[in-house]
């Protein structure tokens, strides 16, 4: 039977992973031959994303606010 610890790290790899994964697709729209695109669109994309990424991280933060040092 998996701990919190172990479970935690099995998920969070696997997600982590399949994030990175989808955010490398997005580098096959820069195929000119397939796509068109303005700089404007690609700055709402990556800024969309990135707003995301804040908030998620924030949460970790909160919870872990009173932890003086990083663990895994």
């Amino acid at each position: 039977m998996e701990n919190k610890k172990e479970n935690f790290k099995r998920v969070a790899e696997n997600r982590t992973n399949k994030i990175i994964n989808m955010v490398g697709l997005l580098g096959n729209l820069t195929n000119s031959s397939f796509y068109e695109y303005s700089d404007e669109e690609i700055e709402n994309i990556f800024s969309a994303i990135q707003n995301e990424l804040d908030k998620q991280h924030a949460k970790f933060k909160k919870s872990g606010s009173s932890r003086k040092k990083f663990e895994l």
